[in-house]
């Protein structure tokens, strides 16, 4: 069987710990680096029902691409949600890892995915990172994407697209009211930060998962559309390749992505 230290070391060929943002906490988050893995699942939070999914299929490893244990806990006790669930998973000796912002910013990772998904071409990171283990020149490393599209399209039948690929139940619309677009920017998750660096770009359309209000009307000054489409939407399907390429790589474990998980938000 495989090692956990030996899979966290092919993790980080494929999402280097360089590409973390300085804020977040990624990497193994629960167990120990010498214990067998046999079985993985991965997901996008882990939430109480992931945690008893895992315990019921007898997982050793669940790669969460958002964080446990975000901010600093003085106890981890039965008390708390998040307490309870870390006991269940520590007592059945199931591991848990977290990629976050590595996979977001990573070759192939999610803004890179995203982009080839919607078609772009010439794609380039919003935020370009240098480190040692991403020599300068890489373009597809780093935080973000943007592109050109092959043909321009209109506004309102490329964000149906969008819709489509991302199978998203709905999408919000905001910014400047465009008839065509031709250059675009996305960057998954929650992530109105990055919509100044689009404008600067030359993007005309922006596309996030979600968005503080009062960015669109960013956006509208900035003369850039605002495409959300949600931040499970623009996350989840990537967590779903994860197991795929993980079990391409290692056909001797059991990889698949969790059953249970499903967008927090209900759409009527």
């Amino acid at each position: 069987m495989l090692t956990l230290a030996e899979l966290l070391q092919y993790l980080d060929t494929q999402y280097p710990p360089d590409l973390a943002e300085s804020w977040d906490n990624v990497g193994l988050l629960v167990g120990r680096e010498e214990s067998q893995i046999g079985s993985i699942l991965t997901c996008l939070t882990l939430t109480p029902d992931v945690a008893a999914e895992a315990v019921r299929e007898k997982v050793d490893l669940i790669i969460a691409h958002h964080p446990i244990l975000f901010r600093p806990v003085q106890k981890i006790t039965s008390a708390t949600v998040e307490g309870e669930m870390l006991l269940g998973l520590i007592e059945s000796r199931i591991a848990v890892f977290s990629p976050h912002t590595r996979y977001d910013s990573a070759p192939a990772g999610i803004n890179q995915q995203l982009a080839e998904q919607l078609g772009l071409t010439s794609i380039r990171s919003i935020r370009p990172i240098e480190t040692e283990s991403v020599p300068a020149g890489v373009n597809q490393t780093g935080a973000g994407r943007w592109g050109q599209l092959p043909v321009p399209q209109s506004l309102e039948k490329f964000a149906l697209k969008v819709k489509e690929c991302l199978q998203a139940p709905a999408i919000s619309l905001s910014g400047a009211p465009l008839d065509q677009v031709s250059k675009v920017a996305i960057a998954c998750g929650s992530a109105g930060e990055f919509l100044q660096d689009a404008a600067l770009l030359g993007c005309d359309l922006f596309i996030t998962g979600e968005a503080r209000f009062h960015t669109a009307f960013e956006a509208e000054q900035l003369g850039v559309a605002l495409l959300l489409a949600g931040h499970y939407q623009t996350e989840r399907p990537a967590m779903e390749a994860m197991a795929v390429r993980l079990q391409e790589q290692f056909p001797q474990l059991s990889i698949k992505a969790s059953q249970d998980e499903s967008d927090p938000f209900r759409w009527i």
